[in-house]
Parts: C-alpha cells; structure tokens; sequence
C-alpha cells in the first residue's frame, strides 16, 4: 500500500485538489476534532500540522456539501449534520480496524485484545473475581481494564469504545439490542444502615414501609441512575412523596454514617448493591459510629443485577471466553 489509509473509491485526490472521495484519513481527522473539541489539540494527538489539518476537514466539508463544524473562539461545536458523520466514522474506523486486526491475528502477528469496561461502584469482590477468572480462561488474551459508567442502552459497547463491560443490568424483560450478549451473574441488595436505637436495630431487618418513612441518604443519582432510580420508585410505593438525600460524603461511607448518627431526625443510609441477595449484613470494625448499625431489608425489595455484557460482533473465540467467565461466576 503507498498510503497509510487506503481510499475508500479508486479515484485517490491530491493534496492540491478537491477530493473525488472520502478516504480514511478525513474521517480519523474528523473524529479527532469533535472529540478534542479544537483544531489544536486535535492536530497535536494526530501528530499533523493544524494547517493541514484544518484544510483536510473543509475538504471533507466540500466532499459531503455541508458544514461538520461550527467554529467558535471557544473551539468547535458539531453541526447536526456532523453529528450524524461522527457516529457513522466511528463505526467505519471500529469495523477497519477490528479486520486488520483480526487480519493480523490469523497471519500469527497479533494476540486477541478485549476492551473491557467495569462500571464504578461494583461490590470489590465480584469485580475481584471477574478480573480472576478471565485472566485464568484466557492468559493469552491482552485485557484492557476502564471504569466507566454502564448505560441502559450500552452505548460503550454499541459505539464500539468497549468490547465487553461488567456492571448493573436492568429488568430482563427489557429488549436488549441486536448486537449486545447479555449474561446475568447474580443478585445484590445493599446494607441499611441504622440508628442503633431504632428497633430495627433488634431485628436486623427493617420494612419497606418504615424505611420510606425514614430520611434516607443514598445516592448520587449520577452514580447508577437506573438503581437510583428503580430504588426510588419502590419505595415510593410505601411513601408516595418519598426521596433520597444525597450523601454529605461521596467518597466515605464512615462520614455518611457519621453525619446520619448526628442528624435531628431518624435517618439510614443505603449503600450501593453490595452482598448477595439473602446473606446478612456483616458490620465492619470501624465501618462507622456506635450510633449506626447495618440491617437488612425485609424480604429483599432492593436489588441489582449484575452482568457481563459483550458484543455480539467480537469473535466466537473471544465470546466463548467470556461466556464462559460468566457461567463460572453465577455457578
């Protein structure tokens, strides 16, 4: 090949004329502008020049017949005709280069690579054991681990930024999409964390109803909205008017209960899905105060489900492997 990006017609252009066709580099300069969000910096992660960069994408603007970009002193902002382009390179860009990828992978060069994405807030010890058993199935992959949040839609997977992703799925009888493989690897409830006088302190378990009643911090909402939010709504059924109050502390849950314990009204606090459904809370030396205490919630009305989650497109070795992963956690 004389050309690093191949063009996507037999008609090349020139540097010093009008393109015939779109070719593989105007897309990856592109990209590289709406997501830096300035010619600048753009050019300085494609290792171009900001001239030949700039004068690359009003190319591809004569090309297409409409701006991509709207250029303001405080960068670039897409047009909604660039909107549509910058989803549509993606994929092009994500489709090129998985096949030379897996070109390279059959003529021996290359190892199987797997994007994988762990949603934040995950219980350690599933993450702890995912991380385990996929590097144990499969040594001879190279696994590259992010955190980042799991959409409803899975949007990380769908726009091909990630390959597979751990996190909180939503209710099985929602349509998952074509290209997504969704595996489930168990249930989680949270901790409710409690005055140590309150009588479900005694218990060890508090109800629906008398939760809803309390001032209940949980949260943020950005965190997990779908837990947030599915939360929400089963606790309104016991308090119609009922809300979470966002924790004092984001980071510490030791503070959270120790700004509940001080508060002038009965307040708990909800942690994030953490244990298996129906195993007892486990009240950590120095987790917090005295004061608070950690119970569960009666007849489990608080849940999460955890998956692991793939692309349908990935090879049929690499979804083995991690079909594989999945059963062995759930088991």
């Amino acid at each position: 090949m004389e050309k690093s990006e191949n063009a996507l017609s037999s008609s090349p252009d020139s540097e010093n004329s009008a393109p015939q066709s779109v070719e593989l580099r105007h897309l990856r300069y592109f990209v590289a502008v709406a997501e830096a969000g300035t010619f600048t910096h753009a050019a300085e992660r494609m290792y171009v020049a900001q001239p030949t960069l700039s004068q690359q994408i009003r190319r591809l603007e004569e090309f297409v017949g409409t701006p991509l970009l709207q250029r303001r002193r405080d960068g670039v902002r897409l047009t909604e005709a660039g909107a549509v382009l910058l989803a549509e390179s993606r994929a092009v860009l994500s489709l090129v280069d998985h096949g030379v990828s897996r070109t390279r992978q059959a003529a021996g060069l290359d190892r199987s690579r797997l994007r994988f994405v762990v949603q934040p807030q995950l219980p350690p010890a599933l993450a702890a054991e995912t991380v385990a058993r996929l590097r144990s199935a499969a040594p001879e992959i190279d696994v590259t681990w992010s955190e980042a949040p799991l959409d409803a839609d899975f949007s990380s997977i769908l726009r091909r930024r990630a390959d597979a992703a751990l996190g909180w799925i939503r209710p099985a009888n929602r349509r998952l999409p074509d290209r997504v493989d969704v595996m489930d690897i168990g249930s989680f409830e949270p901790d409710v964390w409690v005055p140590a006088h309150h009588p479900a302190a005694a218990n060890g378990a508090i109800g629906l109803h008398e939760l809803a009643r309390m001032h209940v911090i949980h949260g943020p909402r950005h965190a997990d909205p779908g837990t947030y939010d599915a939360w929400r709504s089963v606790l309104r059924a016991g308090n119609p008017s009922f809300d979470f109050a966002d924790p004092p502390f984001r980071q510490s849950l030791p503070m959270t209960l120790a700004f509940a314990a001080t508060g002038s009204r009965p307040s708990a606090v909800l942690t994030a899905p953490c244990r298996p459904v129906g195993i007892g809370p486990r009240s950590a030396a120095g987790a917090g105060p005295p004061e608070m205490v950690p119970v569960r919630a009666e007849a489990s009305p608080l849940t999460a489900t955890a998956g692991l989650v793939w692309s349908a497109d990935l090879p049929r070795e690499l979804q083995q492997v991690l079909f594989d992963t999945a059963e062995k956690i759930a088991a």
